[in-house]
């Protein structure tokens, strides 16, 4: 009798623990909290608008995001930790252009991942432009001087750039392309440094994100030639094709994704949750503040043609003028 009193207990035991797992697993997504890498350090503009729109996505899901810099080989690395992370959408990433499209299109063995493969587009966030600019006692007033000098002086006029392989530098080689001028490009690791070099009279121009030069431009200590996004704040900066020409320039951008595989019943919530902060007014009127950014999302499918139209004509460039084979 005492053994089927325990028998009896063991086998209620063992369906009470059956049935709280089962119930833990029902557990509609997301019952815990979320991680959100961001690969580059804290206190990059990225860093910034991720962190503001991981605030407003907390509100929205109801749960924990947590945000983890990882920077590292031009955000690849943090990047490529989430293509290998666990498919549940408890760890996503707000990442760039730059390691979904620029660093596969130039350098592609130094990317271990597949944007378009591996990964779960989730949903654009912003653009980030930028902007070639001069000192406001240079003699090119504008970016037809910029060109014409470029023709007349090939690799005369030196210009910084934070990296040969960013959406910045790569504008450049466009414009070259595009118009038969030549520049020397000198690129450096720290984005201050290269404006700092250029008030200096070091070098004679700079490419850069616009939001780093706007407190220079509204100062009066620079003049902005060109932007690859129309400012609104700054109409009479032209856009390359508001200029005549047909090649359109890049603009840096950063979007959410999941791990590729994630489960159907994660997206219906992750997507339209990134959707709604993204659109926030409060972290829109935020990010505005800050100035040198254009939100506007776009959705998993529009975002997975960009990246893939994008990656098509930077390497179709980048063979042309001999970055990549």
């Amino acid at each position: 009798m005492k053994r089927l009193v325990v028998a009896s207990c063991v086998i209620v035991v063992m369906g009470g623990s059956i049935l709280m797992s089962s119930s833990l697993h029902a557990q509609p997504y997301p019952s815990r909290p979320i991680q959100m890498i961001i690969p580059m350090g804290a206190g990059a503009a990225g860093d910034i608008s991720g962190r503001l729109l991981a605030e407003e996505l907390k509100k929205i899901l109801k749960t924990d995001i947590v945000v983890v810099n990882k920077p590292g080989a031009s955000m690849v690395m943090g990047t490529d930790q989430v293509a290998k992370s666990r498919k549940d959408g408890y760890t996503i990433v707000y990442t760039n252009a730059t390691a979904m499209v620029m660093a596969r299109a130039l350098e592609p063995e130094n990317v271990p991942y597949d944007p378009l493969k591996d990964f779960e587009p989730l949903g654009l966030h912003m653009f980030f432009p930028v902007a070639i600019a001069v000192p406001e006692n240079s003699p090119l007033k504008s970016l037809a001087d910029f060109v014409e000098e470029g023709k007349k002086n090939p690799e005369k006029i030196r210009i910084s750039s934070p990296g040969i392989n960013t959406t910045a530098s790569f504008n450049i080689f466009i414009i070259e392309n595009v118009t038969g001028a030549k520049y020397t490009q000198i690129p450096y690791k720290e984005g201050v440094t290269a404006i700092t070099n250029l008030l200096g009279g070091h070098v004679e121009a700079v490419t850069f994100a616009f939001s780093g030069l706007i407190p220079f431009a509204t100062s009066g200590k620079l003049r902005v030639l060109l932007t690859s996004k129309k400012m609104s704040d700054f109409p009479n900066v032209p856009t390359f094709q508001e200029l005549g020409y047909k090649q359109e320039l890049p603009s840096p951008w950063f979007a959410l994704y999941a791990p590729a595989g994630i489960p159907d019943e994660v997206k219906k919530v992750l997507i339209p949750g990134i959707k709604q902060a993204v659109n926030s007014p409060e972290t829109v009127a935020r990010l505005n503040k800050m100035g040198g950014s254009l939100i506007d999302y776009k959705s998993p499918d529009e975002l997975r043609k960009i990246m893939g139209d994008e990656y098509e004509a930077i390497s179709a460039i980048a063979k042309k003028i001999g970055l990549r084979k």
